[in-house]
């Protein structure tokens, strides 16, 4: 080697710089797309939600379709779901005001239960113990009154904020189920023709896995909430009906969601009903949980792609850390769908090849 020449560098180190600087690369670009994503994010939220009204009730408004103007169709499809919705909360509301006496004497003597329990073998704590505590929790209320007025007046900003989103994702579905599918083939007019094939091939593939996705998970959520309605009803759970509905709505996050609702429900039997009738709901979450995860899922969400275990759990996890209860929502969803849009193009690649080579072959 002369005199000022630069050692030779190793065949696997060139490799790795190389890859190095790209993954560094497309890091920062992932990172700034999610800090834009996060500076706007009731807008992605917003559209997101209009994804899955679309995906929801465009069947709906299509066979509505045949025998009515299209406006009309999708107008009368939202205003139907709309008043579903409003009738929903409007039962719900009348059985938590119907049931609120009840429920708050039960409550109280639920909690004396506990307390008397808890008294006695194996726990023997001081009853003065147990008062202290709630001298201590009525101290902090008291206390920090100033702090929860904030906070309360905070969220309803908050609220404000949601209702904005949900008026926005109910104005992108409007449009969305209307005529999606011409906005869809302006967009690939836009692209390079180099590009629109595989835009188009992605495109297909992505959607057919969202609407799988999404009604496989509606289905899951809507036979969880009415096997769980009807067990705390013969169990007598107060609030069978609003617990029902908590757990539709926990559904929608995988693997963790169920669990915690029906947490809910077993403190809400502990108060009311005892330890006996707890336990029962704590089996209960065992048996949906079972049912949910070897019955529900690999039947209802065979044609949606069916991830393992293991990637729902980070996927929920990660999505929970970067988004809260907003992003352990949309991962699973969004991890399904970049994995179908990846299966699809590398399928298109293989047959590419295989045609290039029969062509090849003929010639």
């Amino acid at each position: 080697m002369q005199p000022g020449t630069p050692p030779p560098v190793a065949p696997f180190l060139r490799t790795a710089a190389a890859y190095a600087w790209r993954l560094l690369a497309v890091g920062a670009l992932v990172y700034s797309l999610f800090a834009l994503l996060g500076r706007f994010h009731e807008i992605g939220v917003a559209v997101f939600l209009g994804l899955v009204i679309t995906a929801l009730l465009r069947p709906v408004a299509d066979v509505v379709a045949r025998g009515l103007p299209r406006t009309l169709a999708v107008a009368l499809t939202l205003l139907g779901c709309i008043a579903l919705v409003l009738g929903v909360l409007t039962l719900v509301g009348e059985a938590v005001a119907g049931e609120r006496a009840t429920l708050v004497r039960e409550f109280g003597v639920g909690v004396d239960r506990i307390e008397r329990r808890l008294e006695r073998p194996p726990f023997r704590l001081n009853p003065e113990a147990l008062s202290d505590v709630q001298a201590r929790i009525g101290q902090w209320l008291s206390s920090h009154r100033a702090t929860l007025v904030s906070r309360a007046l905070s969220g309803a900003s908050e609220l404000v904020s949601v209702l904005t989103t949900l008026a926005l994702a109910l104005f992108c579905s409007v449009f969305f189920i209307h005529s999606g599918d011409r906005q869809w083939s302006w967009l690939q007019e836009q692209l390079p023709r180099s590009v629109r094939g595989r835009v188009k091939i992605g495109g297909r593939a992505a959607w057919h896995t969202f609407t799988g996705y999404t009604h496989g998970i509606v289905l899951v959520a809507a036979t969880n909430a009415i096997l769980v309605g009807l067990a705390l009803w013969l169990l007598g759970v107060p609030l069978a009906v609003p617990l029902a509905l908590l757990e539709f709505m926990a559904a929608f996050v995988p693997l963790i969601g169920s669990p915690i609702a029906l947490a809910v429900a077993a403190v809400v039997a502990l108060a009311s009903q005892g330890p006996l009738v707890a336990a029962i709901v704590v089996g209960l979450i065992v048996v949906i949980g079972q049912i949910e995860g070897h019955v529900l899922h690999p039947l209802v969400m065979s044609w949606a792609v069916r991830l393992h275990p293991l990637v729902v759990a980070i996927s929920v996890i990660a999505g929970s850390i970067g988004a809260g209860i907003v992003g352990a929502v949309v991962a699973v969803p969004l991890v399904s769908v970049i994995w179908a849009v990846h299966r699809a193009l590398r399928e298109a690649r293989r047959e590419a090849r295989h045609e290039a080579r029969g062509a090849a072959a003929g010639g």
